[in-house]
C-alpha cells in the first residue's frame, strides 16, 4: 500500500511568495523592494551591546522563556510607550522572532474546530499560522479607499465583520499599523473590536511589530491598552523592524498569565529559546530614549514620500501608508493580466521586485490588481530603483 509522505497541512499553502520574490531579485540582479528588511545600519550601540555580550560569554541558553535583563526592559517599555502594567515574571514569552511568537501564540489557543478572523489583506503568514495550528481562518476584507477619498484610510464594514464571529471564533488577529496596507487602527476601530470580543469571549491577537513607524499624525493604540481587553490581549512584537536587525530574529509575546504559560510550553518545544547575547542587547534597545524613535519615523516618512513620488511618476496609482514601510499599489493601468505576470514582468525586464498583492488575499483574483513595495531601504538603493522604473513606459507597448 502506498502511503503520503507529506502532511495535508503542508498541502495546503505554498512557500512564503516574500521570501521567492527576494530570490528572484538576487537571480536577476533586481533592486529588492518587495522582502521589508532595511538595507541600512542598525543602531550602533546594540551592535556594540551584542558584541559586549558575545565577548562577556553570555554564549548559552537563556532561560526559555527570556532572558530576565531583557523582560524586565519588555515591561518597563510597555509600560512607558503602551500604558499597560506587565509582569515580567508570569506575562512575557520571548520566542525567536515574531513570527515564531505567532505560531507559539496559536498553537497554546487553538483547538480543532476553532475559527480565527483574520483581515485582508494580511502579512502571508497568518493563514499558514491559523492551518497550522488546525483552525479555520474567517477572513474579512478591508477595503482601500476609493479615489474620491480624501482621507486614504483602508476600512472594513462593520457588518462584516459582526457577521464573522461565532460560538467557534477563537481569535482575531490585528496587526496595526498594518501590512500590507500602512493602515493604522484607530482607537474607535479597536474598541468596536473590542465589543465584539467581549460578546463572543474572543481572544484578539495583535502583531505590533511597527508601533513606531508612524506618520501624519497618526497614533499608534495598543488592543491591551483598551478598557477590557488586558486579560484577553495576547501582544506580539519583537527588535527586527524598530531597530533594523531583522536577522537577529529575537520577538516577545505579552498574554496574561494563564495563556503564557501556554505559550512559554508550546515556545519551549518549538525552538527552545532566542538568542543569548541578541536579549542582552535588546535590553539597551527597549531603553533607547524617545529622541531615536521619533528620528526613526522621520527618516521613514522621508523614505516613504520619496518612493510615493517615484511610483506615481512611474504610473502606479499608490495608496499612502500611515504606519509601517510598505506601500501598496494599483497596477491596473499597466494592462497585464495579473499581479503574478506583472512581478516577473518587472523584475525580470525592468529590474525592480515588488510583492505581487495576490500573496496577501485568500483568493488570488482580490489581489491580482495590487503590488507591494517596501522602503526601508538607502537613498541609494531608492535611487537605483527610480532610474529603473523610468523604463516601465518604453517596455509596456512590446509587452502589451
Amino acid at each position: 500500500m502506498s502511503k503520503k509522505m507529506t502532511s495535508y497541512k503542508a498541502d495546503r499553502f505554498t512557500e512564503s511568495v516574500i521570501r521567492e520574490m527576494t530570490r528572484l531579485a538576487i537571480r536577476h540582479k533586481a533592486v529588492n523592494l518587495a522582502q521589508g528588511f532595511p538595507d541600512f545600519e542598525a543602531p550602533a550601540e546594540i551592535k556594540a551591546a551584542a558584541q559586549k555580550a558575545i565577548e562577556d560569554n553570555i554564549n548559552q541558553y537563556a532561560i526559555t522563556w527570556g532572558a530576565q535583563s531583557y523582560r524586565n526592559a519588555i515591561a518597563e517599555k510597555a509600560g512607558s510607550s503602551l500604558g499597560i502594567s506587565v509582569d515580567p515574571e508570569t506575562e512575557i514569552t520571548v520566542c525567536c522572532g515574531a513570527t515564531e511568537c505567532m505560531m507559539s501564540t496559536m498553537l497554546a489557543i487553538i483547538n480543532p474546530g476553532d475559527e480565527v478572523v483574520i483581515f485582508e489583506p494580511f502579512y502571508e503568514n497568518y493563514g499558514p499560522d491559523v492551518i497550522i495550528s488546525d483552525a479555520t481562518p474567517r477572513f474579512v476584507k478591508l477595503y482601500p479607499p476609493d479615489r474620491k477619498d480624501p482621507s486614504g484610510v483602508w476600512r472594513f464594514d462593520r457588518d462584516e465583520l459582526k457577521a464573522a464571529f461565532n460560538d467557534h471564533t477563537k481569535a482575531i488577529v490585528i496587526n496595526t499599523p498594518n501590512n500590507p496596507t500602512g493602515k493604522v487602527f484607530t482607537r474607535e476601530e479597536l474598541e468596536f473590536i473590542a465589543a465584539l470580543c467581549a460578546q463572543w469571549n474572543v481572544l484578539a491577537v495583535t502583531d505590533e511589530i511597527y508601533e513606531h513607524i508612524l506618520y501624519d499624525g497618526a497614533k499608534h493604540v495598543s488592543m491591551a491598552a483598551i478598557e477590557g481587553m488586558r486579560e484577553r490581549t495576547i501582544l506580539i512584537n519583537g527588535m527586527s523592524k524598530t531597530y533594523s536587525v531583522t536577522g537577529w530574529r529575537v520577538g516577545y509575546a505579552i498574554a496574561p498569565p494563564a495563556v503564557t504559560t501556554a505559550i512559554r510550553k508550546m515556545h519551549d518545544f518549538v525552538s527552545v529559546g532566542a538568542a543569548a547575547p541578541l536579549q542582552e542587547a535588546g535590553a539597551l534597545a527597549m531603553r533607547l530614549p524617545a529622541s531615536y524613535y521619533q528620528k526613526m519615523a522621520a527618516a521613514y516618512l522621508r523614505r516613504r514620500d520619496r518612493l510615493l513620488e517615484i511610483l506615481t511618476r512611474s504610473g502606479f496609482r499608490c495608496f499612502k501608508p500611515y504606519g509601517a514601510y510598505y506601500i501598496m499599489t494599483d497596477i491596473s493601468e499597466f494592462g497585464f493580466s495579473d499581479d503574478v505576470e506583472f512581478s516577473r514582468f518587472l523584475v525580470e525586464q525592468i529590474g525592480v521586485a515588488g510583492v505581487p498583492g495576490s500573496s496577501f488575499y485568500k483568493e488570488a483574483v482580490d489581489g491580482r490588481n495590487f503590488l507591494r513595495f517596501a522602503f526601508c531601504k538607502t537613498d541609494q538603493t531608492l535611487d537605483a530603483a527610480s532610474e529603473r522604473l523610468q523604463k516601465i513606459k518604453a517596455a509596456l507597448p512590446a509587452k502589451r
